[in-house]
């Protein structure tokens, strides 16, 4: 392994070229963010136009995820096949169609429908524009940067999801949200061709459909059942649906050993910068989810904000993920990477901390917050991804995107649904010994059931009852976030001590001026597969295999064909 250090060329630096591509590829991400956001503002209205039923409103809101989870993979591969840049184009183009029928859908089942194909649609424009900066930006400190770039995006979208939303409702009506896609969508048609190259694997194998259908089984029966779980706590429905995504997911692995060109190569596994990244990634996720779900009740049902209001609370903190966006990529350039990564989760630590000491109000001490932990967990996110796209050559680098992307999904919805229900849990039971006296059973009833029920109840009681009922509940609530953040700082630091420990090996991207990348692991040589495989070789030491010779005609800098 060393001889390969020693003897492979230095990986070449991105022009200018790439780097306005990057711009084109952080669009994407934007609008999808957004999209996870800006649906729920709009349904009072939706629901008043198109009258859904209970069930037909779930898949209106749920079924864009589900498509997403259970499609990466997917379309990850299927981009390694056909040409990251042509999925991607094919993706914006069927992104844009299905806003337009969303906007303008006149029933419930027309939406869902339109819901559907956005969700199959974005499941193939996130590992495709990833899998793009792993072809486009092959220096690791180069990589790194524009993932920092990418991920700012990303989170500015989440942000200013509700914001734009809300504007949009105020002035015209609720079709409007899904419209503010198609303009972005039209200039990433027109601009792709001219500014992104086109990557594929040059020998793919066939496409095994078993694969295909097991993949988009487990991941969907798996986040469906996870959600339900996060909705309405254990139940044997959702329960069937998590081990039925269980066996499909095994079926899935036990495919993927018996072919020659698998969906998925399970060998990646070995590598220990990908594994480790991708779990170490799931636990910071899973902490996130759960904690960003109490925030966003805690704006809106604790401080009484709208949801436009608490949109606007949510921008300190992503201001500070730009800071972070800004400065990890330098700071990996001298420290290691896993270092600066566990420094930054330690700092995550004290934001979960700050939570604990919520007492109902606190504004600023909430924005203090949210803004530590998005400092803290900001290095993780960037570099866990660029280490899960670097762990592979370029002509894998579809497949390794959709794993990063999975795992999100995955990880915020287990976060959801474990954290959520340990927060549920613990307002349910804290609301039932504090009940105020002179209330009905069937209020306490609905009363436990959410702080949300509980503050509809409460303004239906007359004078000092209904106060006490809403100041119970809103107690009840703290105190579940309390364990929730308790919780989190620990899972948290425990993904600190993982990353310090199993990636210490991955040297900083550019030491003493040198290109050796965040690639180039001290230790690799202790993963046998990667020394015995002349394509993982050269992805440890974060350099490009050669292109074979038909895959050089569209090879990096050029617009491709």
């Amino acid at each position: 392994m060393t001889e390969v250090a020693a003897s492979a060329a230095p990986p070449p630096k991105a022009g200018r070229r790439q780097w306005i591509g990057l711009a084109v590829l952080a669009l994407p991400a934007m609008l999808i963010s957004m999209d996870m956001t800006v649906l729920y503002l709009a349904v009072p209205a939706l629901s008043a136009d198109l009258a859904p039923t209970s069930s037909e409103l779930l898949w209106i809101l749920d079924i864009y995820a589900f498509l997403v989870a259970g499609f990466l993979i997917t379309m990850g591969s299927l981009g390694d096949r056909i040409g990251r840049r042509r999925l991607l184009l094919i993706g914006a183009a069927a992104f844009g169609v299905a806003s337009v029928i969303a906007a303008y859908a006149d029933s419930a089942e027309t939406l869902i429908a339109a819901r559907a194909l956005l969700g199959i649609a974005g499941a193939t424009l996130m590992p495709s524009t990833l899998a793009l900066i792993r072809n486009m930006f092959h220096d690791p400190g180069q990589r790194a940067s524009a993932i920092a770039v990418w991920m700012t995006a990303f989170m500015v979208g989440m942000s200013i999801g509700p914001l734009v939303g809300g504007a949009f409702l105020t002035n015209f009506w609720w079709g409007s949200v899904f419209l503010m896609a198609v303009p972005a969508m039209v200039l990433l048609l027109v601009t792709a061709p001219v500014l992104l190259p086109e990557y594929k694997d040059p020998a793919p194998g066939r496409l095994d459909l078993l694969s295909l259908v097991l993949s988009v089984g487990a991941m969907i029966t798996l986040v469906y059942g996870v959600k339900e779980l996060a909705k309405d706590g254990i139940a044997a429905a959702p329960l069937v649906y998590v081990a039925v995504g269980v066996v499909l997911a095994g079926a899935f692995a036990l495919r993927q050993r018996s072919l020659e060109t698998p969906l998925l190569d399970l060998k990646l596994f070995a590598n220990r910068k990908f594994s480790a990244s991708l779990g170490t990634m799931t636990l910071v996720l899973f902490a996130m989810a759960g904690m960003f779900l109490f925030m966003a009740q805690y704006l809106q049902l604790i401080l009484g904000m709208s949801p436009f209001e608490a949109g606007l609370w949510t921008l300190p903190q992503t201001a500070a993920m730009m800071v972070v966006g800004a400065v990890t990529p330098a700071l990996v350039k001298k420290y290691r990477p896993a270092y600066v990564m566990a420094a930054g989760l330690a700092v995550g630590v004290i934001g979960c901390s700050l939570y604990t000491q919520l007492d109902g109000g606190q504004l600023a001490l909430l924005v203090t917050g949210n803004v530590i932990f998005a400092l803290g967990i900001g290095p993780m996110t960037i570099m866990g991804t660029d280490m899960i796209l670097g762990a592979v050559p370029p002509e894998r680098a579809g497949v390794a995107s959709a794993m990063s992307e999975t795992n999100q999904e995955f990880g915020t919805a287990l976060g959801v649904a474990v954290l959520g229900s340990i927060g549920t849990g613990v307002y349910r039971s804290d609301l039932a010994e504090n009940m105020p006296a002179g209330i009905d059973g069937q209020t306490a009833e609905a009363a436990r059931d959410t702080l949300g029920a509980a503050l509809a109840a409460a303004e239906q009681l007359p004078g000092d009852t209904g106060d006490a009922l809403a100041a119970a509940a809103r107690s009840a609530f703290t105190e579940g976030l309390h364990l929730n953040a308790t919780v989190s700082a620990a899972l948290i630091a425990v993904a600190a001590i993982l990353v310090a420990v199993l990636l210490k090996h991955v040297r900083p991207t550019a030491p003493e001026g040198e290109d050796t990348g965040a690639g180039t692991p001290d230790d690799e040589a202790a993963e046998p597969e990667a020394a015995a495989d002349p394509e993982s070789a050269a992805a440890a030491v974060g350099s490009t295999p050669a292109a074979p010779a038909k895959e050089r005609p569209v090879a990096e800098g050029s617009p491709g064909r």
